[in-house]
């Protein structure tokens, strides 16, 4: 039996306003598939620091990829970005992403 999923639209539009209700910043860099599209987060702040968090492959929360430089995220974002054409890509600016702000951001089948 399958587990029931949210729509990634609406997961993602609810992220989005979970981190705008913490005080952060939340933008849509890219819109993917309504039913079925992953779901990126990059992580900002004001110091200049970016992570990608991205749904764990084995369902277990998220998974944080530190990124070193805004070339790396450049790169890493345009493979993403041709590996599936259904990406949502989602940017949070918060006051500091050494916070670890998955915690309480939910799953898609949470």
């Amino acid at each position: 039996m399958t587990e029931a999923r949210l729509k990634s639209g609406l997961w993602a539009r609810g992220l989005m306003r979970l981190i705008e209700t913490q005080g952060g910043s939340a933008m849509m860099l890219k819109r993917g598939d309504d039913d079925a599209g992953a779901v990126l987060i990059v992580l900002t702040d004001r110091t200049g620091s970016s992570a990608v968090l991205r749904d764990s492959a084995l369902g277990a929360g998220w998974e944080r990829i530190p990124m070193e430089t805004p070339e790396a995220l450049d790169t890493y974002l345009e493979r993403q970005k041709r590996y599936d054409p259904d990406l949502w890509l989602l940017e949070f600016t918060l006051n500091d992403i050494a916070a670890p702000v998955e915690t309480f951001l939910p799953g898609r089948s949470e």
